[in-house]
C-alpha cells in the first residue's frame, strides 16, 4: 500500500513540477504552444495512474498503465524539444525534469510488463 501512495506521490509531484516549469517558459508562440503540450502531457500521469488504481479488471488496469507510460514518454520528449529550442532558460530545472521523467518511464516499463506477465 506504502509504495503504490510514493508512486501516486511521485507522479504529482511531477505534475506540480511541470505546473511551475511551464508558467516560467518563454513566452512566444512556440513557448506557449509547447508550454500548452507539455502541460497536458505532464500532468496527466497522476490523474491516470488514480484512475488504474480503481480499474474495473486487470486488462482495465493495464491499459491505464500502459496511458500513463505514453504520456510520461511524450512529456520527456517535449522538455528535449523546450531545451533543444531553448524555449526554457533554466538548464538544471530541465535536467531535473528530464532525470525524474526518465525514473518514472522505467518503473511503469517495468510495472506494466509485470502486470503483463501476471495476467497470463
Amino acid at each position: 500500500m506504502e509504495r503504490k501512495y510514493d508512486l501516486e506521490a511521485r507522479l504529482i509531484e511531477f505534475a506540480s513540477a511541470i505546473i511551475a516549469f511551464t508558467d516560467s517558459m518563454v513566452n512566444s508562440k512556440a513557448g506557449n504552444h509547447m508550454a500548452n503540450q507539455l502541460l497536458r502531457s505532464g500532468t496527466s500521469p497522476a490523474l491516470n495512474y488514480g484512475e488504474a488504481q480503481s480499474g474495473e479488471s486487470r486488462k482495465d488496469f493495464i491499459h491505464k498503465m500502459k496511458i500513463v507510460l505514453k504520456e510520461l514518454r511524450e512529456s520527456g520528449v517535449a522538455i528535449k524539444i523546450i531545451e533543444k529550442a531553448r524555449l526554457h532558460h533554466e538548464s538544471e530545472t530541465i535536467v531535473s525534469l528530464q532525470n525524474e521523467c526518465n525514473q518514472l518511464i522505467s518503473i511503469f516499463v517495468k510495472s506494466v510488463g509485470t502486470a503483463e506477465r501476471n495476467s497470463n
